[in-house]
């Protein structure tokens, strides 16, 4: 036989594929269902199926590549989906849902980063099986995991965070860490570190809405942060990586990296100094699209998350107060509404109450359990009160973080603002609508703690720079004050939180 004739075989061979990838390859041509969460089952079975079927190389990269591409087109489709529920716990179909994403996303790292170890030693003409490619796709897969994770308030899969850093640690063996793909934009070493960076900013303690628009400012600007030895000394803005450990980078402030282990270090200065010369910007009344911001950042919400990041990535260090392990029982209420009827008519009202389990405390709050009763509309950022043994006063706090494992599991972290509150009404005078009246708390000074008063107000109620407030008291009698904001203390999705002082 010829080598013409040969060659001709061997083409014939890879171009007629196998019956069963031949099936895939037919599948793929079919349009996508009306809701991408319909395609989720078909993509996992033939994902399975890929795995069994024979064929040559060049046709499971080619099958391969299909599912790869159609899987990122649904994942991309069901994102604004997941995040527009924002009460916690996660309800079961929706968690289902994020199951068989991340499940998905699982196969296709490691089926992708196969490739790789089948390419070796072989001479490849086809793109769709090249080292690069292969390798970041697989990465792309597993920060897409963690991501997905966090729009639940759920831990990262086991083993996560630790096939990301190794799967990276193979990129820069290989020298692949600076490719980017055909139509990309992003490289490998951008992926990596807008997935490590997500970690460092505790996504547990940000609305699935947040999270979005985190990941939306890590894809313009996680190039910010500059590599450092994990030998380094430890300063602001610091982080040290233990690839062969299973959990995002730790804060040099907060733990001393071991010196008897390789590891990688980064500094988040330089990303600091951006972000807080753009939230100045924003404060300024710069459109966020003008200095390349996503429009999330534009809202109350989205300047409170730049706020947080600013402080995270640069000042991550260690606890203020010591935790202690307690195993009682308090009470929970949420929400502005519910507080201001508790500390207007006590609990005899129509206000939703839930049992929690404090597992520990400290001065500046608690880390509580779900044991029974109806959350409500509960979600990160959010207002809440707590009332433990026979202590008759609610004390007022902010929902710090989230963690959810599953619809029956669910644990918050509180941090104390004051003992008490005082509910009041807020009179927003309007040219066009007359005047808005809105259910306010005001929250009083602690001596030696704060040394003014605090008022939490819904989110959005306010315009951007408040200046004179008239707030309406009724206890015994009915009285009125003007009041004027110092500063913002704390813009959440749910709440905005204001220093205020006697006009």
């Amino acid at each position: 036989m010829t080598d013409t004739a040969l060659k001709a075989l061997v083409t014939n061979k890879n171009a007629v594929p196998d019956p069963g990838i031949r099936s895939i390859l037919q599948w793929l041509e079919v349009p996508l269902a009306p809701h991408p969460a319909e395609e989720l089952p078909s993509l996992r079975s033939h994902m399975k199926a890929l795995r069994e079927l024979e064929g040559t190389p060049q046709q499971h990269a080619r099958a391969l590549d299909g599912l790869y591409r159609r899987s990122a087109t649904v994942i991309t489709s069901l994102l604004p989906s997941l995040a527009t529920n924002l009460v916690l716990p996660v309800p079961r179909k929706q968690r289902r849902i994020v199951r068989s994403v991340v499940d998905l996303l699982q196969m296709l790292a490691d089926d992708t980063l196969a490739l790789l170890e089948a390419a070796q030693g072989q001479e490849m003409t086809d793109p769709r099986q090249a080292p690069g490619l292969a390798v970041w796709r697989s990465l792309n897969a597993i920060a897409q995991q963690i991501l997905v994770s966090s729009l639940i308030a759920a831990p990262a899969r086991t083993g996560a965070w630790q096939q990301l850093h190794q799967t990276y640690a193979t990129a820069r063996r290989l020298q692949l860490h600076a490719y980017v793909p055909e139509d990309l934009s992003r490289s490998l070493r951008d992926i990596y570190r807008s997935a490590v960076l997500l970690g460092c900013a505790q996504p547990a303690s940000m609305t699935p809405p947040e999270v979005l628009f985190l990941a939306a400012y890590l894809e313009r600007f996680a190039g910010q942060i500059e590599p450092l030895p994990a030998t380094a000394a430890a300063a602001a803005g610091t982080f040290w990586i233990d690839p062969a450990r299973d959990g995002p980078a730790i804060s040099c402030l907060r733990r001393l990296s071991p010196p008897t282990v390789p590891l990688d270090g980064f500094s988040c200065a330089r990303l600091c100094l951006r972000l807080k010369a753009q939230i100045a910007q924003l404060d300024a009344g710069t459109p966020p699209q003008e200095i390349n911001l996503p429009e999330f950042a534009g809202t109350p919400a989205g300047r409170g998350v730049l706020h947080r990041l600013a402080e995270r990535w640069s000042d991550a260090g260690k606890r203020r107060f010591p935790r202690r392990r307690q195993d009682h029982r308090t009470l929970l209420a949420t929400g502005i509404d519910g507080l201001w009827l508790l500390s207007r008519k006590g609990e005899a009202t129509d206000v939703e109450l839930s049992t929690w389990l404090i597992s520990n405390e400290s001065p500046d709050g608690y880390a509580v359990m779900h044991v029974s009763g109806h959350t409500g509309a509960l979600s990160v950022g959010d207002v809440a009160a707590v009332r433990t043994g026979s202590d008759p006063n609610w004390q007022v706090g902010m929902v710090r973080w989230a963690i959810s494992e599953n619809p029956e599991h669910l644990e918050l972290g509180l941090q104390i603002l004051a003992p008490r509150a005082v509910p009041a009404i807020l009179a927003r005078p309007s040219d066009k609508e007359g005047t808005g009246y809105f259910r306010v708390l005001i929250l009083p000074e602690i001596p030696r703690l704060r040394a003014g008063e605090l008022l939490v107000v819904a989110s959005g109620v306010l315009p951007p720079q408040p200046q004179k407030l008239i707030l309406v008291i009724e206890d015994a009698n009915v009285f009125v004050r003007e009041v004027r904001c110092t500063r913002v203390h704390e813009q959440t999705s749910n709440v905005e939180i204001l220093s205020i002082e006697p006009a």
